[in-house]
């Protein structure tokens, strides 16, 4: 399983839009963009890849107190054993009147082949 692949089947449920790399269409007042920053091969004595290191950021974007939803996000992800790295408030945009909210995560897993 990929990172973005278990991130998406885990938030489904809260019940928020989530699409990957930028919102199509018009956003409602409450989404997440998902996007993969990195994967990152580790290697060990053998020089072989056992696993990949997969990092993405999720930007909270919501026109109301965003706080019970980072909350939610928050312990749905920690629920999941997926490490969130930094949490941050971005700021308030202007022009689109939405909070901005980022959650960096990263989880690593098993090779499956390249």
């Amino acid at each position: 399983m990929s990172l973005l692949k278990e991130l998406n089947s885990l938030l489904e449920p809260i019940g928020i839009p989530i699409e990957t790399g930028v919102f199509s269409g018009k956003p409602p007042d409450e989404y997440v963009v998902i996007t993969p920053m990195s994967d990152r091969l580790e290697f060990y004595a053998d020089n072989q890849a056992h696993s990949v290191i997969a990092e993405a950021r999720l930007s909270l974007f919501s026109k109301k107190n965003y706080s019970a939803l980072k909350k939610q996000l928050t312990n749905t992800l920690l629920a999941a054993e997926i490490i969130i790295t930094d949490r941050q408030y971005i700021g308030f945009e202007n022009d689109t009147k939405y909070h901005h909210y980022a959650i960096d995560v990263m989880k690593e897993y098993e090779m499956e082949g390249i």
